[in-house]
């Protein structure tokens, strides 16, 4: 969750505040809010998950101990705003500002397209069509997001709304079955979007066969057998 929020703010500034992007987003801020995704973590399971854990009859049952009901309360309404109601703000309010400015420049290089050559028009268009579609991508992404996750707290808000409300364990485990998708699937959305991660994603295979390994030979040689995996 606190990682969609870092991309969505960073396509925001790269997009809507080029140079000032440039002037201070540096690798190293880039690189501080990747580890402060993880240290943020791994600090709310510490101070929250770990202390209302509890084993009984073997069975670990996470946020199971608490002083009284208004620390529950109060823990639920913070992570659901925190780490839903105001992630879903910030995707709005950024990705709705970038299309602004996408579409702002795509009618200026509508007007400019007669006057200009037309290598510097094709460039300023293929440059336009990749900030759509990851536009588009992160857009799907935080909507996912919004679906995926909505079951889970509405589910969690009718038990601490009405603790007497009998809890079903096939309703539980299909809103988290649904929500965990959405992790589970993310990578996949990135994959079929993005040619960068297709790359790095195909670099990680450790053994491939590279058409650029047979480049140059002669047509009619034999193809040598691929290696076994």
């Amino acid at each position: 969750m606190i990682n969609l929020a870092i991309v969505t703010v960073e396509r925001y500034l790269k997009v809507v505040h080029p140079t000032w992007s440039k002037k201070r987003l540096h690798r190293w801020v880039i690189y501080s809010a990747m580890a402060f995704a993880w240290i943020a973590s791994i600090i709310y399971n510490i101070a929250v998950v770990f202390p209302s854990s509890s084993v009984t009859a073997g069975a670990c049952n996470t946020y199971a101990i608490w002083k009284n009901e208004a620390t529950k309360m109060i823990l639920f309404v913070w992570k659901f705003l925190s780490f839903y109601v105001i992630i879903l703000v910030i995707c709005i309010f950024c990705y709705s500002r970038i299309l602004v400015v996408i579409r702002r420049q795509a009618r200026v290089m509508a007007g400019h397209s007669a006057a200009g050559s037309s290598t510097n028009t094709g460039g300023q268009t293929q440059s336009n069509q990749i900030q759509s579609s990851v536009t588009k991508t992160m857009i799907f992404v935080s909507a996912f997001y919004a679906v995926s996750w909505l079951p889970t707290y509405v589910y969690l808000l009718l038990v601490k709304i009405n603790p007497d409300l009998p809890t079903l364990e096939t309703g539980y485990y299909t809103a988290e079955f649904i929500s965990w998708l959405y992790i589970c699937t993310n990578p996949f959305v990135y994959a079929a979007k993005f040619q960068p991660v297709r790359k790095i994603l195909l670099d990680m295979i450790p053994c491939k066969i590279s058409g650029q390994a047979y480049a140059g030979t002669d047509p009619n040689a034999a193809v040598p057998a691929p290696p076994h995996v």
